[in-house]
């Protein structure tokens, strides 16, 4: 059973909840102490292996000590890597590892503190309410959903973590990146003159895919390859371009565009096996008093690379080049200005400052600026898929869900190839 001075301070921290007060602590082989927050990972992949051990990092009186995934090979490799790298930290016995569909709610259900929601998008709004009720603080990785219907209550969870004083962190992590936060703040502040105009890109390869292997059904098949399925992702606009959005929105104080139109296709990357996502997309985002946002993505093989976001002014321009870690201001007058300070890694101080605000008290809570920026991936992507021009409000009114219900093994998941000019806005 909790001891009082935890209590205490999982009370004044916003974490205790009916069901974790009642629950004996079941991991045994050690004796955390009062202030020992004790985190729970769902979604083993990569990436979700590279959160919690950063997580790990950031906070000395942290323990992972449960884990889960749909798949138990993602979740038994994401183990043993990091008990190599924190061998005293990660504590997750056979019966805290939970495999399956409902995996997710199984870990809610053993007492963690901090959870990192770090499964394939579709998953992202059921996890993010399930883990809110639960009274858990939340570190998840982007995209927020992979529809209208899911975003809505991405927020809504997110605004009800706020009144709960849980703490949301997203996985927007260029918002944590030092030389980003500086360059950006000079853009906020005028110091390039009103913005008239901004450019964002994301050129790169083609997503990673796993060859299907003997004895796996076609929905195995499709969710471990799920960055090619739009239900699962919300194709490359979301899953992975949304990084270039996401600063567009920042430097434009996190408004909303007026309308969006643009275009995008198939050409490359074709074939049952590779889903039906595009791959590539033009989008142009209409904002009030006549800016424009250009965006450009592309997962194509043997194409130049390009992932920047260039803003124009009516004093100067910037440029923010992520592969070339250049951050540059340059006046009309003649005025140059690059950034030289402190570097830092910005996936580490993600969780540095998560964990931090839950120790103050202050939990940080992204909640509105990581759904809009995911509309914007959302809106863009339906433009392309339909062809038409989509007014943010039409966009939002969307009821079309994507993901299907009740998710079984045995049945045929969908993956309907979008046509402009055929396929409707729903």
């Amino acid at each position: 059973m909790f001891d009082e001075s935890r209590r205490d301070f999982l009370k004044s921290a916003g974490l205790l909840t009916v069901g974790a007060a009642a629950m004996p602590w079941t991991v045994q082989g050690f004796s955390p102490n009062s202030d020992t927050l004790r985190i729970g990972l769902i979604g083993c992949g990569g990436r979700g292996t590279g959160a919690a051990s950063q997580a790990l990092k950031a906070d000395r009186n942290t323990l992972l000590v449960a884990m889960a995934d749909i798949f138990e090979d993602h979740l038994e490799e994401s183990h043993k890597n990091l008990v190599a790298k924190h061998p005293d930290r990660v504590q997750v016995p056979k019966r805290q590892r939970f495999i399956g569909l409902d995996a997710y709610r199984k870990l809610l259900n053993t007492g963690v503190d901090v959870v990192i929601l770090a499964s394939p998008p579709a998953f992202r709004p059921q996890h993010m309410e399930e883990a809110v009720a639960a009274g858990k603080h939340i570190f998840t990785e982007k995209p927020m959903a992979v529809d209208v219907p899911g975003l809505k209550r991405v927020l809504d969870a997110a605004r009800k973590a706020r009144e709960k004083n849980l703490a949301v962190v997203s996985g927007f992590c260029w918002r944590y990146d030092l030389p980003k936060r500086a360059i950006f703040s000079k853009i906020i502040s005028g110091e390039i003159g009103k913005v008239i105009s901004i450019l964002n890109t994301y050129n790169t390869g083609p997503a990673w895919q796993k060859e299907r292997k003997d004895g796996w059904s076609d929905a195995e098949f499709v969710l471990r390859n799920w960055p090619h399925y739009t239900w699962l992702s919300g194709d490359s606009i979301a899953e992975q371009a949304v990084h270039s959005l996401d600063m567009m929105s920042w430097a434009l104080g996190d408004k909303p565009p007026l309308r969006v139109f643009g275009t995008g296709g198939r050409q490359v990357n074709t074939g049952k096996e590779l889903g039906n996502i595009f791959d590539h997309f033009a989008i142009v985002y209409e904002y009030d008093n006549g800016i424009k946002g250009y965006h450009y993505s592309r997962k194509q093989s043997g194409c130049s690379n390009s992932y920047l976001v260039e803003v124009s002014g009516t004093k100067g321009h910037a440029l923010i080049d992520c592969m070339k870690s250049k951050h540059v201001i340059t006046l009309h007058e003649g005025q140059v200005w690059e950034y030289r300070g402190e570097r830092n890694d910005m996936y580490q101080t993600e969780h540095d400052e998560l964990f931090a605000s839950i120790r103050k008290g202050q939990p940080i809570n992204d909640g509105e600026w990581m759904t809009q920026s995911t509309m914007l991936a959302l809106i863009g992507r339906m433009v392309a898929y339909t062809g038409q021009t989509i007014t943010w409000e039409e966009a939002w009114a969307s009821k079309e869900v994507l993901v299907p219900d009740d998710l079984q093994w045995g049945q045929t998941l969908p993956a309907p190839m979008a046509i402009p000019g055929i396929t409707k806005l729903l």
